[in-house]
């Protein structure tokens, strides 16, 4: 969901409005062995996925490094979205053709057919209710639109205390009659939200842990084998996870990839950016999410680009964070 790194100044209030989301796309699995193909490949569990619920999920490769963050869900018991930022679609798309096999499952993408938008605010709230819906109470709840084209509404995770949904719907239908939300203020929400959506600077940086993402509910360990699956048990059991993505703020202009310095030991990389905004305040500099050592928190300080660039500010994060239990 990038953007520019400026936002305007918005009270709580005013808060709120959709944004179509252009910078993301959609990735269609149908057949009767869809759910059970995407269950075989990603970090959720999907067999045991109903229509009321989304999943946040990874895809991995051999060594476990994620080389995709998506939400997924079902259409019907034989058809399935996922949604991811339009860079990784096509990627994710050709690699996931590559293990369909024998299995009944047709891949496609899907981001002509579908559009998605962002909801946000006490508008969206007052939307739903407008037409008859209660507000989903969690993250990856999920509620079916009446009317033709089969809408979805997910909710997300909430940007600081501001809720957010994903409404998907046909591509005929027309957009929710509400106010324009600023593509700047939607991506600052998604970065404070403490999810970090995998892009192409980033591919195969992270395991998911590094990321977060079992906290998040994108991992299962109940379930069976998938690409990746032993290093990411292995982390989360034998407590190898030493990074952790955290929240910042800094005077910089931060982007994604980007690498971070320790004053105490600046010859080497002590971290890298993994999502970026604009300042919630409107000022300049930026709101970032980034995988850090957990040993360089101890003391010292992190600093953006490089030893002498500016200096990383840490802000409360929207869920604890530690080493894997």
């Amino acid at each position: 969901m990038n953007s520019s790194l400026s936002t305007p100044n918005m009270s709580k209030d005013d808060q709120g409005g959709c944004l179509a989301l252009t910078d993301w796309g959609l990735i269609r699995a149908s057949g009767e062995d869809a759910a059970k193909f995407l269950h075989s490949q990603l970090t959720q569990d999907f067999a045991l996925l109903d229509l009321a619920h989304a999943r946040l999920a990874g895809y991995c490769s051999a060594k476990g490094r994620l080389l995709a963050t998506l939400v997924g869900w079902k259409l019907s018991d034989e058809e399935l979205l996922l949604a991811l930022p339009v860079e990784r679609v096509a990627p994710t798309l050709k690699r996931l053709s590559m293990f369909v096999l024998r299995s009944k499952c047709k891949l496609s993408e899907a981001s002509d057919a579908w559009r998605l938008y962002g909801l946000a605010g006490t508008v969206a709230h007052s939307w739903l209710k407008a037409q008859g819906y209660e507000m989903p109470a969690a993250p990856w709840d999920l509620l079916r639109l009446g009317g033709d084209g089969g809408a979805t509404l997910v909710r997300l995770p909430d940007g600081a205390g501001v809720p957010r949904f994903l409404l998907t719907q046909s591509a005929q239908a027309a957009a929710p009659d509400l106010p324009a939300l600023d593509a700047r203020q939607w991506q600052t929400w998604d970065v404070q939200s403490g999810l970090a959506w995998v892009q192409g600077a980033t591919v195969e940086q992270f395991v998911p842990q590094m990321l977060n993402l079992e906290l998040l509910g994108g991992v299962s360990f109940q379930k069976g084998c998938y690409p990746g699956q032993e290093v990411v048990a292995r982390s989360q059991y034998r407590g190898t996870v030493k990074r952790r993505t955290f929240l910042f703020e800094t005077d910089g202009a931060a982007q994604i990839g980007q690498e971070l310095f320790h004053s105490a030991d600046p010859e080497q990389p002590a971290g890298m950016v993994a999502a970026a905004a604009a300042s919630p305040v409107g000022e300049a500099g930026s709101v970032v999410l980034a995988e850090v050592k957990l040993a360089a928190l101890e003391a010292g300080s992190l600093h953006l680009g490089s030893p002498q660039g500016p200096q990383l500010r840490p802000q409360p994060m929207p869920y604890a964070v530690g080493e894997p239990q």
